[in-house]
């Protein structure tokens, strides 16, 4: 009798276990998704899960701006995000050479000087492709997937380091990872190639510099509230752009920093990566 109850006390417990970590699985996940996913163009994907994170800087931060306000943010819905920006020969394919004006580059340089329009353009020509549905990400999703899991100013830790990421590459504005990008083999006063550096926790490239990156949002104050799936004002004169740039300072890399430009502008550090919605 003792036999069997210890036995049935083992296999109470083993369910209860399972059920608990069954129960941890955010809403939506499911294991027939793969982890990766590569299209035709060669554009890669990871799977980012769906999940809760506090969004914004603490007054503590350095140079933290009063626009990161805390808040906690429920991502519902996993999705895939781009490995890289989005390379020069993929914006090639997508949207053919132009005689008139055409982009310098190699095919891994991350293309640049589009604006949100441009890049609207590309996702509706992408999507005409029928390989899924793509957009880009939102400011939300933007954070959560640079963070990958960290809480601190940079997916690394709280101070920045040239051999991280590609920033202060510019000969007249701001110069001291010039050293650095010099002994990677990398030209002074431009981005990097896509995946020049080390990944964040997720696999995900260049999330902190090289070139700012478009998001869906207009831009607004954060709400006081825990919220789920935010995608911003209805409507707005600014859009958001993320990541800092190879032009700059490091702390405009920071995981929180937020910065906004008119979305016909376009500029040779402002770039995106998308967002494959994961069916």
């Amino acid at each position: 009798m003792r036999v069997f109850r210890r036995r049935e006390a083992l296999i109470f417990l083993m369910a209860a276990l399972a059920a608990a970590v069954v129960a941890r699985v955010p809403e939506g996940e499911t294991s027939a998704r793969p982890r990766n996913f590569v299209n035709s163009l060669d554009m890669e994907f990871v799977l980012i899960p769906a999940g809760s994170f506090t969004m914004g800087s603490p007054l503590n931060e350095a140079h933290r701006d009063r626009d990161e306000r805390l808040h906690e943010v429920t991502i519902t819905r996993p999705f895939y995000i781009q490995t890289t920006e989005v390379t020069l020969g993929q914006w090639w394919e997508v949207m053919g050479k132009k005689l008139f004006g055409r982009r310098k580059g190699v095919l891994d340089d991350p293309v640049v000087s589009v604006s949100w329009f441009d890049c609207m353009e590309f996702i509706e020509k992408l999507n005409e492709r029928g390989e899924g549905t793509y957009r880009l990400p939102t400011e939300a999703e933007w954070e959560y997937a640079c963070r990958a899991g960290t809480t601190t100013a940079y997916s690394w830790g709280d101070e920045p380091a040239c051999s991280r990421a590609m920033y202060s590459n510019n000969p007249l504005k701001s110069e001291a990872c010039i050293p650095h990008v010099k002994s990677m083999g990398l030209e002074p006063g431009k981005a990097a190639p896509v995946k020049s550096y080390d990944p964040n926790p997720w696999g995900l490239y260049d999330m902190h510099g090289n070139v700012w990156e478009w998001c869906s949002d207009w831009y607004g104050a954060y709400p006081e509230e825990s919220v789920e799936d935010p995608t911003g004002p209805a409507n707005g004169n600014r859009r958001v752009r993320r990541s800092g740039s190879w032009y700059k300072y490091p702390w405009y890399c920071r995981s929180a920093n937020r910065n906004i430009g008119h979305p016909a502008i376009k500029h040779d550090t402002l770039g995106f990566r998308v967002v494959r919605e994961a069916e």
